[in-house]
């Protein structure tokens, strides 16, 4: 298990890893067999196999949103991590709060669950410029 100055080091980079459309590096913040899910995905997807195909696309259309941790709650596996999230979309940026849920074996994500309240992105998105 990651210790507390190891594990805020390990947050910020892979929260980092988020931005720049980068899909292959922020794979290796993921175990082989990591569960993943997001309210575009509330049926999950599990492994390398059905995460990159999605963080490709999911990057690629989001290359400039920057994600920042705002606070960390530690648990028996991993930790809670509340965010902030700035999405640029089209002459607009939105700003998202959410939580990840996250647990962690041998320095990997063997789970993360990304919960938060899409309406104000998906508003943006479809509203006229």
């Amino acid at each position: 298990m990651l210790g507390s100055e190891n594990r805020k080091t390990f947050i910020d980079e892979w929260l980092a890893s988020w931005t720049g459309n980068q899909p292959e590096k922020l794979m290796t913040y993921y175990a082989e067999d990591a569960y993943y899910q997001d309210p575009a995905r509330p049926q999950g997807l599990r492994g390398h196999g059905e995460m990159l195909p999605y963080f490709r696309k999911l990057l690629a259309v989001n290359p400039n949103w920057v994600w920042r941790a705002v606070e960390l709650i530690p648990t028996s596996k991993g930790f809670t991590l509340k965010w902030k999230a700035t999405i640029p979309v089209g002459d607009r940026t939105v700003e998202e709060h959410g939580l990840d849920i996250v647990e962690i074996d041998n320095d990997l994500i063997t789970r993360n669950e990304v919960y938060f309240d899409r309406a104000n992105l998906m508003a943006a998105a479809q509203s006229p410029k």
